[in-house]
């Protein structure tokens, strides 16, 4: 019963930090110091990426008309334009495909640390502020979602690659990048939530399957610490992205900027000093 509650207070972490530009996988690694639950490390690993599917479906259900081209009630041009709009993702996916799957037993054995979370918090944080304010008076090339061109969507999938580092956020890291080439806020964040799609389907898979090729197993308690993770993100994740479309619509970034830096300084004060004692 006691891993149930520990697996809501991660889904709620989840959920609100996987489409904020705060880090859903940083902030998990640093959750896990203090709320450990007593199952193994490889469930535990397998758990924290997993439970992000409830929040990638959570933008599905936001999204469902608008990113099926099947929908009878889109005119063929419409139609068109979505099944556009997926080859785009596809193209953006790609380098974290690729990238992802040669890197990824290298990166869970070195990167999944504290050290490593706060650095990457304070380093982005400082670049969201430097870019927004570099981008104060500019007016973005990218307003419409459908002129994104492929070219475009390439790059903010190579900004996506900088994510596999944990710490760094990948909603950030390709929101930042988009806004770097010329997109508005609100493209680059809708981009950022359709790109997690395919990603973090494909990061789920590939979890699962390691946990079971590595001997793992599931059983009743497993499963539901799994699904309440993934159920309580889902709603969490619904709430996030309401407010942070909303958000963005009058404000920059620079607040997720100043969490980040604030957040990286505590963490590393706070685990120097228990080092240090």
């Amino acid at each position: 019963m006691l891993d149930i509650i520990k697996a809501i207070i991660l889904g709620i972490v989840e959920g609100i930090t996987e489409f904020l530009p705060i880090s859903s996988t940083g902030h998990l690694i640093l959750v896990n110091e203090f709320i450990k639950m007593s199952e193994t490390t490889q469930f535990t690993d397998m758990f924290n990426v997993v439970i992000q599917l409830g929040a990638i479906m959570a933008v599905v259900v936001l999204y469902f008309h608008k990113l099926n081209p099947l929908s009878p009630k889109k005119t063929h041009v419409e139609q068109h334009e979505t099944w556009v709009l997926w080859f785009k993702v596809v193209v953006a996916v790609l380098p974290s495909v690729v990238i992802g799957l040669l890197l990824n037993d290298w990166m869970d054995a070195h990167l999944m640390n504290w050290e490593i979370v706060s650095a990457m918090l304070l380093l982005y944080g400082i670049l969201f502020i430097a870019i927004e304010n570099r981008n104060a008076n500019r007016q973005p090339q990218f307003s419409d979602l459908n002129r994104l061109s492929y070219k475009t969507a390439f790059i903010i999938g190579m900004f996506q690659l900088l994510s596999l580092i944990p710490g760094t956020s990948r909603s950030g890291a390709t929101i930042l990048g988009g806004i770097l080439i010329g997109t508005s806020r609100y493209v680059a964040t809708e981009f950022s939530f359709f790109l997690a799609i395919p990603t973090m389907f494909g990061a789920s898979l590939l979890k699962v399957y390691k946990y079971f090729h590595h001997g793992g197993t599931f059983d009743g308690m497993q499963t539901a610490v799994l699904l309440t993770g993934m159920l309580v993100s889902f709603v969490v994740a619904y709430i996030a992205i309401r407010f942070l479309l909303n958000y963005i619509q009058h404000n920059n970034f620079k607040v997720f900027g100043w969490y980040r830096i604030i957040l990286s300084i505590v963490v590393i004060g706070y685990f120097g000093i228990r080092t240090l004692i």
